[in-house]
């Protein structure tokens, strides 16, 4: 029997949708990648902590953890403790950390399981910030605590260094400190300010050009300590520009979720293979890691037009996820794993739940379906319905 639904539309009215996609395929075993994959991942809220919800965060470590071993399952990597988990927008500092330490004990017992964890300043007050010497000591604050639990680092772009820095030379500082002393290669980091506005004009220039320069000179002086850089600026051209100009052997880590199965399936281009390809690092890989995975186990084999046509449906989704305004894209990605049965609740840290309207939502689920990404239909539908029941739709 067909499953129906009522929804509304852009407009505000409303129609019966009838479910037209599949249940997403899972790999019949881990095959091997031939792209290095991490899942930015989120935090399941705790509903029924007794907390202020915009002032302090409460997570369900059993159904976080168990998310995580989800994504190892379909042989992703996770990066922890990122925008996607809400770092900086409800997730504070001391519960990054905690966040990390589960994490990482929890993949001692998943065999080749990959964790990186961001390494930021957040736990600044901004007000505070006087001094790039300010910043530079938030930075090692955090960078020695992952390190004593044992973690790869990301290092996050830093809000109190874009608010301090005066010129790309004091971005320059602060990363040859922080490079030349951590432990193993770590993955860079540089968000868009259509991601976090307060990021604008990262590496010293609002100019992206000028500011590569920037970012490309950190990395050459410190080649051997950067296993790559992770990018999100939705802009192709200018991933693929810096992608071609990267030191050998350091990566370039696609945050593209706009344009993302081009760019991992790259171009070709150099004699260095991480010149002509990205691998991933993206928070779109959260709510589409089934069909992340068979993708990428495609693409190992050598079956580029399988690769595309898996990942082909889920691109509208994401665009529509990670919509302007596009900080607000961790409440599409909560959404999808609520609805496909991975937590019990739509409720998000800090009320994050209520960014996007029902319009979007209902939106997301049409796509989400579209794609093949429901994994319980029926269950889909019925939480569906209760939404729409709560915004008044009977």
């Amino acid at each position: 029997m067909p499953l129906n639904l009522k929804l509304p539309t852009a407009a505000g009215s409303l129609h019966n949708y009838t479910l037209c996609g599949s249940v997403p395929s899972r790999p019949t075993s881990r095959q091997p990648f031939n792209r290095v994959a991490y899942s930015a991942a989120h935090v399941v809220a705790d509903p029924l902590a007794v907390v202020d919800p915009w002032l302090q965060c409460a997570v369900d470590w059993d159904a976080t953890i168990a998310y995580r071993r989800h994504l190892w399952s379909l042989g992703l990597g996770v990066a922890e403790a990122m925008d996607t988990a809400q770092r900086g927008m409800g997730l504070d500092w001391p519960t990054s950390l905690e966040l990390i330490r589960r994490t990482l004990d929890a993949a001692q017992d998943v065999p080749g399981a990959l964790v990186a964890s961001g390494c930021g300043t957040d736990h600044l007050v901004l007000d505070d910030v006087k001094t790039v010497d300010d910043v530079i000591a938030a930075y090692e604050e955090q960078l020695e605590a992952i390190e004593n639990l044992g973690g790869k680092l990301i290092i996050m772009a830093s809000r109190a260094l874009a608010r301090v820095a005066q010129s790309p030379a004091d971005y320059e500082r602060v990363y040859d400190r922080i490079l030349s002393q951590v432990q193993q290669p770590v993955v860079l980091h540089w968000l868009g300010d259509m991601f976090d506005p307060a990021l604008k004009g990262y590496w010293g220039n609002t100019d992206v050009d000028q500011a590569m320069n920037t970012a490309l000179g950190i990395i050459e002086a410190h080649a051997k300590k950067v296993d790559g850089i992770k990018i999100s600026l939705l802009d192709k051209d200018k991933e693929i520009a810096m992608r071609r100009r990267l030191p050998p052997g350091v990566r370039m880590y696609t945050g593209d979720d706009f344009n993302y199965a081009e760019l991992i399936a790259g171009d070709g281009f150099g004699t260095d293979t991480v010149n002509g390809q990205s691998d991933a690092l993206l928070g779109i890989f959260d709510a589409i890691a089934p069909a992340a995975s068979l993708a990428l186990a495609a693409l190992a084999e050598g079956k580029a037009e399988t690769f595309h046509a898996i990942l082909a449906p889920t691109v509208p989704l994401s665009r529509h996820i990670f919509k302007a305004p596009t900080r607000y894209y961790k409440t599409g990605v909560v959404f999808m794993a609520w609805l496909n049965g991975h937590q019990n609740h739509f409720s998000m840290i800090g009320g994050q739940q209520s960014t996007r309207s029902i319009q979007h939502l209902a939106e997301l689920f049409r796509l989400a379906d579209a794609a093949h990404l429901l994994e319980q239909p029926e269950m889909a539908v019925q939480r569906m319905k209760n939404l729409m029941s709560i915004h008044g739709v009977e």
